[in-house]
């Protein structure tokens, strides 16, 4: 069976990654928007409602926009934009999230995309929170360091044009503690207490990893780091694109500098424990434009149509 496909904003970073993924299935065919049309509201309705799956890669006020422009109700919308992720209605993109996750994807036609660095926060809390080792109102800090592409065509325009030596050195930004992920990383770990978070653009094109610095002693009492471990490999146990990695693991620390890059060209994200007897720094790690942002798109809309997860990925 062939299903259409449809992708709004095509032509930004996340857009074009999508198409990429697409080109290669014989199962969808694309539904295209010529150039001069782009902008044209009766011509982007009428594809979105003539698609099976249609992804909208907008600002978040176009997104909402093209969203009120659906009105086939066999018209699934996955939305990669911040708009939805909290949103009633809306079932959040994360297969691997919590058990019956997939079924609610299967279900929904609408869908929300998570963003990169919430991707990597949730993976390594929601199964701490659910086991219940790490409290709901558990005060956390989290840091992320990113490749530039995941400031979209602008910032990546502004690192390959070389020049700046600013840009040279990592930078850190969201320092009004305010950056647009916070709510999604709070809601869909179940934390009752926003994170603290900042992220980190390095000088170099993508890949991603998040960490979450921890004591022990903050933990359920009795709580230890093989109990930490054992929780990622119970609930990740049997998914394809979700990695633990061994307790401390040998190699990392063998290298000394942890690979931020290492998961990139994959739909995979990487979770580790590093620890001491009395501390943890949790860290997951997943290619920014891959799991991230487009993989994780395509991998929705496989299991919404009930075809194989993996499928192009």
């Amino acid at each position: 069976m062939t299903y259409r496909a449809f992708v709004d904003g095509q032509e930004g970073t996340t857009g074009l990654r999508i198409h990429e993924y697409l080109a290669q299935r014989d199962d969808i065919e694309v539904l295209r928007i010529d150039a001069d049309k782009r902008k044209d509201a009766t011509e982007r309705a009428r594809l979105l409602n003539a698609a099976d799956v249609a992804f909208l890669c907008l600002p978040d006020v176009a997104a909402r926009e093209a969203a009120a422009l659906v009105t086939n109700p066999k018209t699934c919308l996955i939305d990669a934009s911040t708009a939805h992720r909290t949103a009633p209605g809306w079932v959040y993109g994360l297969p691997e999230l919590a058990p019956g996750q997939r079924e609610l994807l299967r279900k929904s036609k609408r869908i929300s995309n998570p963003g990169c660095h919430a991707s990597a926060f949730i993976l390594l809390l929601r199964p701490l929170v659910d086991a219940g080792l790490v409290p709901a109102d558990l005060p956390l800090t989290a840091s992320s360091i990113t490749g530039y592409s995941g400031g979209g065509k602008k910032m990546i325009e502004q690192y390959e044009a070389a020049g700046d030596a600013r840009l040279n050195a990592p930078r850190p930004y969201g320092l009004t503690l305010s950056h647009k992920h916070v709510p999604e990383m709070a809601t869909h770990s179940k934390l009752s207490v926003a994170p603290i978070f900042m992220p980190i653009v390095g000088p170099f094109y993508k890949g991603l990893s998040v960490s979450v610095p921890l004591h022990l002693q903050q933990l359920k009492a009795g709580t230890t780091v093989e109990d930490v471990h054992a929780v990622f490999r119970h609930h990740y146990e049997g998914e394809r694109f979700i990695r633990v990695m061994p307790l401390r693991d040998p190699a990392a620390v063998a290298d000394v500098y942890f690979d931020v890059q290492a998961a990139n060209d994959t739909n995979r994200v990487d979770l580790f424990v590093f620890a001491s007897d009395t501390q943890l720094i949790l860290m997951a790690r997943l290619d920014n434009l891959g799991k991230g942002a487009s993989g994780a798109a395509v991998q929705s809309m496989n299991v919404h149509l009930g075809l194989d997860e993996a499928l192009g990925l």
